[in-house]
């Protein structure tokens, strides 16, 4: 059974727990099946507290295959969330790779 398969079983039976919906958003990223992986992440960022780390995965992805509007909307989103939840770490790695992202935009 591969990972996918493993992770998405265990998920039928625990639909609302964040890592593992977490873990098959990267898995389905890995295997570049990038709209599922989206969709995970963004079921992340709608729990009650939002799951700070999908904000930066997904940033990471969608700049990584070139929709940089919507990776800056996410890591903005998640500095917010992550500065509300007292979690300073995450909202400086955000920081940093959003301040990259717009770097490389600017003409």
């Amino acid at each position: 059974m591969s990972r996918l398969e493993q992770l998405t079983e265990m998920l039928a039976s625990e639909p609302s727990d964040a890592f593992l919906n977490y873990a098959l958003a990267l898995e389905f990223d890995k295997h570049e099946r990038h709209a599922e992986s989206l969709a995970l992440f963004e079921k992340l960022v709608e729990f009650d507290p939002p799951y700070v780390p999908a904000f930066f995965m997904a940033g990471q992805m969608l700049s990584r295959i070139d929709r940089h509007a919507e990776a800056t909307s996410f890591l903005t989103r998640g500095i917010e969330e992550a500065r509300k939840q007292g979690n300073g770490h995450a909202a400086g790695e955000m920081t940093e790779f959003l301040a990259m992202i717009e770097e490389n935009e600017t003409p």
